[in-house]
Parts: C-alpha cells; structure tokens; sequence
C-alpha cells in the first residue's frame, strides 16, 4: 500500500485570520463551501474547529463514494486537521498571510493506497480529482471572504 497525496493552493484577497475563521466555522460557513460532491453534511459535535466532530459523504467519482467522520483539531495557529474516522484519510488545511490583506491556503489530504492495479489507477487519478474538488471548495471559500 503507497500513500496517495492530493493538495491544492490558492491565494485569496482576504485577511488569513477572517478565511481560517471560515474554514473553520464547520457549524455555518463549511457547509456553504462545499460543492456537490459532498453530500449529507451534519456536525455531530462542536462546529467551531477543533473539537469538531463532522460526517458528510463525499462522491469523488460516478461509482465512488467515502463517508467521512472527521475529527478536527488545530496543532497550530493556521491549520486545520481532519482525521476521518472511517479510513486513512487525513486532510491538512494551512492558512498563512500571504501579503497585507492576503492570505495562502493550501489543502493537502493523504491516505494509504490500495495496491496491485487499482492502487496505480488510484495514485495516477485520485490526486487530480480531489485536486479538482478542493479548486471548487477555494473557489467558494474567496467568494465568502473577499471584500
């Protein structure tokens, strides 16, 4: 089994403190975020980053479909980690300044791969898909946080 990575980056015109605050508002803003591969969202615990414990299901291809119970936490000023309970999966969000009134954001999820066959199709394909599902997600996120 080889671990698969997918990350993404994005600089938005806002302030870092204001978009990690959206990020992490799993109780308002989160939902509104993502797009429609994410399904039956529903925060089980907190709503307000860590502590948080959220589910949703997330359709990443026609045929496949992870349901996700995420433990967020915060290790440090900036960064968001969920941890599904369900698989390997671990999803960093960062947050840093990236210039006045600007801020970078760069999502990273890694996960231990199948092997044989399916395993190379996952490691080839997976990472661009999920890359395409986090561009949508940024997208909404400086739509909600630019002035």
């Amino acid at each position: 089994m080889a671990q698969v990575e997918a990350t993404t980056e994005r600089v938005i015109a806002a302030d870092a403190e204001a978009v990690f605050d959206a990020l992490a508002d799993y109780s308002g803003t989160r939902a509104k975020l993502l797009p429609e591969h994410f399904s039956e969202y529903e925060v089980r615990e907190g709503g307000d980053g860590e502590g948080t414990l959220v589910h949703w299901k997330l359709q990443a291809t026609s045929k496949r479909v992870r349901d996700c119970l995420l433990e967020v936490s915060e290790p440090t000023d900036g960064e968001l980690v969920e941890k599904d309970r369900n698989s390997s999966m671990v999803t960093t969000w960062r947050v840093t300044p990236a210039g006045e009134g600007t801020s970078r954001v760069v999502v990273s999820s890694v996960w231990n791969g199948a092997g044989g066959i399916g395993g190379f199709f996952e490691r080839t394909f997976a990472p661009k898909g999920l890359g395409r599902i986090y561009d949508l997600v940024l997208d909404k996120l400086a739509t909600e946080t630019q002035k």
